[in-house]
């Protein structure tokens, strides 16, 4: 089985915790063939003067990360580990936001990029000020409708990451979120997806969203049924110990659902990696 993580995080990010070179080491030892970093870079939390608990969300330094990531991809790379520089930009709709990851994109060339959804009505999605006041459904199809809004998005991307982000810390009583309670907006996002020839990632990171991945199998199987195959796994790791994590799990559901490849894009060349 050719292993991959395409979606994780070193200290770089202002939420990792092991170093950058800690990470590499780690993924070569676990037997990775492609693996990932992508870096938050959260111009939308900037663009919008978002806190998160109260605390501004430091900036990646784009020019340190991407200078030691190449010196790694230099030194590290073999023929059975590829070490992949990649970029998380967090959607806003805002022109500024637009600019600033175009002017990454030209200046750094990421070897791809994850598009995230991590804000919306101007607070973060996991914040206890993003629900104040909000009725589940509010909350949720509000955030779905930012995802649709950033399929649109002017710069170049080649995943959308973890759909269902929202729930993963929803104060209510049934957090999970469901296709047959958003079902238009789920199909309307994943016709999208296909039509764009776009990634879906299923992201191993739910913390409380009551799924053990985000999007859960019942979107999974719409995509599917809709004729969606492009699907990427990541672990959304923040440190060495959970790379890859749950992986056999998510291996052994697209299986169940009929998939048979990983997509991992690698410079504009988009790779099947069988199951």
């Amino acid at each position: 089985m050719i292993l991959t993580d395409m979606h994780t995080h070193s200290a770089y990010s202002a939420d990792g915790r092991s170093p950058l070179c800690d990470m590499v080491t780690a993924a070569q030892k676990r037997g990775i063939r492609y693996y990932g970093i992508n870096e938050h870079f959260d111009y939308d939390y900037r663009a919008q003067s978002i806190t998160y608990c109260g605390s501004t969300i430091p900036m990646t330094d784009a020019e340190k990360y991407f200078d030691e990531i190449r010196r790694l991809q230099q030194t590290a790379q073999t023929a059975d580990f590829r070490l992949l520089a990649g970029g998380e930009f967090g959607f806003a709709p805002l022109a500024r936001c637009f600019e600033e990851y175009g002017e990454l994109v030209e200046r750094f060339r990421p070897d791809y990029v994850i598009n995230s959804v991590h804000t919306c009505d101007g607070e973060e999605c996991m914040s206890p000020e993003y629900f104040t006041g909000k009725s589940k459904n509010y909350a949720y199809r509000a955030y779905l409708n930012r995802i649709r809004e950033s399929l649109e998005a002017p710069y170049p991307y080649d995943i959308v990451a973890h759909i269902g982000y929202v729930s993963r810390k929803a104060p209510y009583a049934d957090p999970k979120i469901r296709y047959e309670d958003y079902a238009n907006e789920y199909d309307d996002i994943l016709k999208t997806l296909i039509a764009k020839g776009k990634i879906l990632e299923i992201n191993t990171s739910p913390r409380g969203a009551q799924s053990v991945f985000l999007p859960d199998c019942d979107i999974l199987r719409r995509y599917r049924s809709l004729g969606g195959t492009l699907v990427s796994y990541g672990s959304d790791a923040h440190e060495t110990t959970r790379i890859c994590d749950k992986r056999e799990e998510v291996i052994t559901a697209l299986k169940q659902i009929g998939y048979t490849h990983l997509t991992v894009p690698v410079c504009g060349d988009y790779k099947q990696i069988p199951l």
